[in-house]
Order: C-alpha cells, then sequence, then structure tokens
C-alpha cells in the first residue's frame, strides 16, 4: 500500500517515519529544495542562523520517532538542557534571567523585582496542573473522534474545567495571580508561542510556562535544523522517497459512492495512492488543490495567527551580557498588541526577540562575531506597504536594542537578511504568512482547528502547524503522531 504526503515540513518527515513504521510505501513531493518546512537553515557571509522555530522543548517527541524505527537517539541527535532559559531586559533598565532551577528563579525574582516569589511558584504550580489535565486530551488526540471524549483523562478535565481559567483572558489571570506588571509582562508574552494575543486569548494557554520551567528547554548540539536533518536522514532510512522541487497540484478525488483520495497530481502525472497525507497549510490546500471540493469555509476563513519580521544580523562583536535567548520588552505591552491585532501594522516600541546560537554553537559565527535571529511579532500579510513597515522597524530595533545594551548596533552589522510575511507566505504556502494558522484568540479555538483527517473524503489525512493540535515543533510532531494512529486504525479495518 502506498502513502504519498504532500509538504516535506517537521510533520510530514514525521508523517513519513510514522507511515513507513507501518509499512506502507511512502514519498513526499516537496515544492522546495530543501526538507524542513520553516525549520530550515541560511548561511550569510559566514553567520549561520536557524531560519525559523528557535525554541526546543518537549524532545521526547523527536526521541519516540527514533525509538519507533528501532534506533538509539544518541547515535543520531543529542542535545543538552539549558541552565538559563531566558534573558529579560525591561525599557527601565531591570533584568532578569530566568534560571532552569527554580529556587534561582524564585530568587531572582525577589532580587530584581522585591516581591515574594511565592507567586511564580503557585503560577507554575497551577501551569503544571493545566497541562497535566490537557495534554492527554486536548494535544495527543483527535479532538474530531468521538472515543476521545469517553477517556479518563477526559472526564478528568471535564471535572476540573473551572481550574482551566476557559472563560478569562491570559491577562487577567496573569494580573489576578502574579500582580507585579513586570510579571504579568513576562508570562503574558508566552501568548505569542501560537501567535496569539494575550490580551483576547484564553488563560488556559498558560500551560505553555510549564514547558519551559516544568519539563525544560532544550537545545539541539548543531542546532535548530539538526532536527530536520535528523528525522530526513531516519525517513530515508527507513525507505521513505523524497521529491524535491516538485509541488503538488492538486489532490486526485475518486467520487463514487464515499469521496476517495486516490493520489495526486504532479508535473501533470497522476501518482497513485490509498492514503494522501497533507503537510501543506491547510487553507491553501483546499483552494488550491481541491477547488472541486466542499470548502469547510468556518474553518478556513478564522482570524490567523501573527506572523514574524526577522532579520539576520551577523554581528561582528560579542555580548557577554547575552544568550541563546534574550526579550527586550516593549514600554507598553497592550499597545504592542493592539498594533498587531486591530490596526494591522507595527507599534514604535516593538518588543524584540534575539536568539544568539553561537552562544552555544561557535562555529555558526566567525570567530569574535555572533550570530543575530533578531524577531518581532507583527501581523500577517493583508496588502500591508512592508516595505515602508520593515523599514520603520529596522530603525526601531536597532534605536531600542542600542538603547538597553549601550552600543551603536548598526557599524556591526557585516552580514544581513531579512525574512517577512511575504516570503513567509512564499516560501511555505502559509496563508497570510500566518505562522501558527488560525489565531487562539477565542476559547473556541482549539475546537476551529482542522482535524487529522478529512470527514469527506475517505484516505486524506492533515499535519502540520495549521490543523490540531496547532502550531511549533512539539505540536506538529503530535500532529504527525495523531495522523500515524488514524491511518494504523483505518488499515485494521
Amino acid at each position: 500500500m502506498r502513502a504519498v504526503i504532500i509538504g516535506a515540513g517537521i510533520a510530514g518527515i514525521a508523517a513519513a517515519i510514522r507511515l513507513r513504521c507501518l509499512g506502507l510505501e511512502v514519498e513526499v513531493f516537496e515544492a522546495n529544495a530543501h526538507p524542513g518546512g520553516k525549520l530550515a537553515e541560511i548561511t550569510i557571509n559566514g553567520y549561520r542562523f536557524d531560519a525559523g522555530p528557535s525554541l526546543f522543548t518537549l524532545p521526547e517527541q523527536v526521541e519516540e520517532l527514533f525509538q519507533l524505527a528501532g534506533k538509539k537517539t544518541v547515535d543520531h541527535f543529542t542535545y543538552q538542557q539549558l541552565a538559563t532559559i531566558t534573558h529579560y531586559f525591561y525599557p527601565d533598565g531591570t533584568r532578569l534571567t530566568a534560571h532552569a532551577d527554580l529556587d534561582r528563579y524564585v530568587q531572582e525574582i525577589e532580587d530584581k523585582l522585591g516581591v515574594s516569589g511565592q507567586n511564580v511558584r503557585d503560577f507554575l504550580a497551577d501551569s503544571r496542573r493545566k497541562y497535566e489535565l490537557t495534554a492527554k486530551v486536548f494535544l495527543q488526540n483527535s479532538l474530531h473522534k468521538v472515543r476521545t471524549y469517553f477517556t479518563k483523562e477526559t472526564a478528568r478535565a471535564v471535572l476540573h474545567i473551572g481550574q482551566l481559567d476557559l472563560f478569562s483572558t491570559m491577562n487577567a489571570v496573569n494580573e489576578r495571580r502574579l500582580q507585579h506588571p513586570k510579571l504579568v509582562q513576562l508570562f503574558n508574552r508566552y501568548a505569542t508561542y501560537n501567535g496569539s494575543d494575550p490580551y483576547q486569548t484564553p488563560a488556559t494557554l498558560n500551560i505553555i510556562p510549564h514547558l519551559e520551567h516544568g519539563i525544560g528547554a532544550f537545545f539541539p548540539t548543531k542546532g535548530m535544523y539538526s532536527i530536520t536533518q535528523s528525522l530526513f536522514e531516519l525517513a530515508q532510512d527507513l525507505g521513505a522517497k523524497f521529491h524535491f522541487n516538485s509541488p503538488v497540484e492538486r489532490i486526485l478525488v475518486e467520487e463514487r459512492g464515499q469521496n476517495r483520495a486516490t493520489g495526486v497530481q504532479v508535473a501533470g502525472q497522476h501518482v497513485g495512492a490509498e492514503v494522501v497525507v497533507c503537510n501543506m497549510d491547510v487553507v491553501n490546500a483546499y483552494r488550491k488543490l481541491m477547488p472541486q471540493v466542499r470548502q469547510p469555509q468556518k474553518i478556513l476563513n478564522q482570524p490567523k495567527s501573527s506572523s514574524a519580521l526577522i532579520f539576520y544580523w551577523g554581528i561582528a562583536r560579542q555580548f557577554p551580557e547575552l544568550d541563546l535567548h534574550n526579550i527586550f520588552f516593549s514600554a507598553n505591552y497592550r499597545d504592542e498588541f493592539q498594533h498587531i491585532f486591530t490596526a494591522r501594522d507595527i507599534g514604535p516600541d516593538p518588543t524584540v526577540y534575539v536568539n544568539i546560537t553561537s552562544k552555544y554553537k561557535p562555529d555558526d559565527a566567525p570567530p569574535g562575531g555572533e550570530n543575530w535571529f533578531v524577531m518581532i511579532n507583527v501581523p500577517n500579510n493583508s496588502g500591508q506597504d512592508w516595505e515602508v513597515l520593515i523599514s520603520r522597524a529596522r530603525a526601531h530595533i536597532l534605536a531600542k536594542l542600542g538603547r538597553m545594551l549601550g552600543t551603536d548596533l548598526a557599524p556591526l552589522i557585516v552580514a544581513e537578511g531579512i525574512l517577512d510575511p511575504r516570503s513567509i507566505e512564499a516560501k511555505t504556502s502559509s496563508s497570510q504568512g500566518a505562522l501558527y494558522g488560525n489565531s487562539s484568540n477565542n476559547r473556541y479555538a482549539a475546537f476551529l482547528r482542522h482535524a487529522n483527517f478529512s470527514t469527506q473524503i475517505k484516505g486524506l489525512y492533515f499535519c502540520g502547524g495549521s490543523v490540531h493540535p496547532g502550531g511549533g515543533i512539539p505540536l506538529s510532531l503530535l500532529s504527525a503522531r495523531i495522523v500515524g494512529g488514524l491511518v494504523a486504525d483505518d488499515l485494521s479495518k
């Protein structure tokens, strides 16, 4: 039996591994010349950059794929846990270090902010409870199968639904529990992990801090792109065949009785398959690859997540006060998100994230230099004048970082690349250049993502960040896990 996978993003590669382990022949068709989708890499004048995702959590999702294939992870992929998770910089000069060691982190908060760290201990304990109540129900299973709702885990989540804060916003709960405005801003930023607004998104998303502080933040020894490389090599070792520069033109559907996927069209040719897995953004999959079928408009028309503007800067100097992950906060967080989600532009004082992998992988930059991945959250692409917005944002970022670090950065930039919502959309087929598919700015967002299977076309499945359970590396890998389980169940019938 043959399976065809559309897209060699991280979820598509993981799906290829899982389907090969089920015994299916697997062919993967990718429009780009390389695997990984958003999880790619670029090199500019001797500086190497992980082009997309920069935070690694839940490494067991990668390890599970090697174990499934009977391989030892350590022989193919290695990583380390971070002792320092993030350095935080505030406009008034306050600096906080988020240590992985909770006692050190709490002491840092007490010393720098003059408040009791018990609020943070309680907050992270609550984050853990939320995660334990929801992970197996909402992240590891299909929400679109009746059997999901008849499990002990679901019953437990329902019994404790009041603890999930479904009907409060993240900001409202954080203000009530954390009280100090700097702590509120720090924990509000976790909404950006799935492209949402902390002033709108439900406080259930306060499960996210547990991923970093309860389970841990990590760094792959060879950089984030080694996640793509190692899984791509594993899929090939298992016999999956990859075709690059090969965009799929159509998902082929037989319309006799119950609709059934029969394969894909590539370069005008029919590639037959009994199983079709789509790792392409679900909006473009329907509108470009299946225009002839009934469109799930309610899902496809949901508001999209935010996007990103990224500058890849080769810096001809080293900054010992910086680490792998660094956040430079804005003075008015609410105003920043109003610019993104209401005005759909970029405010004059964006929060700036600086990721520097050369801190842990020195060969990512020439001696004496650092590779700065500089990112701000921006609206998705809806026809803005991006050239004007990018020029203004670059000036604002340089001024902000220069002021907060006490250094004129412009003369230090010896290499530069840019990724904006337009290029994200073009390179990854992401609808409107949104990083995470639909936004999570309402309490029903989890149920308004597309299922991991088609309800109208038998043999068609979906994985990746635009479908359930969501965007980011761990959730994309979980989407492939869910697809693997669905295919296995369907094959056993």
